[in-house]
């Protein structure tokens, strides 16, 4: 189930440090875009196509132009701007916030605050918070571990041996991010990141030895707060009547959150080591980012000693 997030002002000004100038007591407001607008047209009293649902932030340019419009005009242009249900005006830089402003924000019950920091650097705070924050997720049941660098999703159905894989991959110098349940956030249009809930973070669930701490056997390299989601591994019982690609020209897909994610179907059988077999996908997987495909130079070496005979 994908999961669409909001934030309350309140606590993005808590978590922000920023200062609270004005907010109601009795209301609370919240904010469901990452997207952020600077005023200046609505400002110039152009309100045609307004983003008023956006977080606005006023720098020294929108201040200093607010600054010498005569007075009417400038509680016209207040009156019709906090009307709008914005969520948040934010004045940068320490600026001083005049008592005109904070009389339309009382009239309509708007949220007025203030930072010290300079526009870009808050515009780049508020950016990566809102992003992190207001992300798509999702809780997918699988383990999360680091291959060399890649971050491999290893799924499949219950008792196939997830949690035993990553133990050994641990044990093979690799590390654990989550076990059992990763959370899954959409941090960019191709990104996806993947971490433990709190309460799960660095335990692994071994059955018939029960719940162990990674962190504290193997130390504070054997585990990763997060990873990008590079592979996803399913693990199925082999199948002796079922095609196995042999070449990894037959490439498959997975779609978690819009993102599609190149998935592998690894057949599991005693004597076949699961974790040696990740171990190789995760660094064919990073050859390939580098420009070189096995199963393609292969391909062609075969079609030209076919062609010479």
């Amino acid at each position: 189930m994908v999961l669409e997030n909001k934030v309350s002002i309140r606590q993005l000004a808590k978590d922000l440090k920023l200062n609270v100038v004005y907010m109601p007591k009795d209301k609370e407001y919240y904010v469901s875009t990452q997207d952020i607008n600077r005023p200046g047209l609505q400002f110039a009293g152009y309100f045609e196509h307004f983003a008023f649902d956006r977080i606005q932030i006023v720098g020294i340019s929108e201040y200093n132009f607010f600054s010498h419009i005569d007075d009417e005009t400038r509680r016209d242009v207040l009156d019709k701007f906090f009307s709008y249900e914005v969520p948040a005006l934010i004045v940068a830089r320490d600026l001083e916030v005049r008592s005109d402003v904070i009389e339309f924000a009382k009239k309509y019950d708007r949220v007025v605050l203030s930072t010290t920091k300079n526009t870009t650097r808050v515009i780049n705070s508020l950016s990566n918070y809102l992003d992190s924050m207001l992300a798509q997720h999702t809780t997918i049941h699988g383990v999360l571990v680091d291959i060399y660098g890649i971050g491999v999703l290893i799924k499949g159905d219950s008792s196939i041996g997830k949690s035993e894989t990553a133990l050994e991959l641990v044990q093979r110098g690799h590390r654990l991010v989550a076990d059992d349940a990763v959370d899954i956030k959409k941090v960019d249009e191709t990104i996806l990141s993947g971490q433990a809930p709190e309460l799960l973070k660095h335990f692994l669930e071994i059955r018939g030895i029960g719940i162990i701490d990674i962190r504290s056997l193997y130390g504070v390299g054997a585990v990763k707060n997060s990873k990008s989601i590079d592979i996803v591994a399913y693990l199925e019982e082999w199948d002796e009547s079922k095609y196995y690609d042999r070449l990894g020209l037959d490439k498959e897909y997975e779609e978690i959150l819009g993102v599609k994610v190149e998935k592998l179907i690894i057949p599991v059988k005693p004597g076949r080591n699961t974790s040696m077999v990740l171990e190789v996908a995760a660094m064919n997987f990073r050859q390939r980012g580098m420009g070189y495909d096995a199963a393609q130079e292969f391909t062609k070496k075969l079609s030209k000693l076919i062609e010479k005979k």
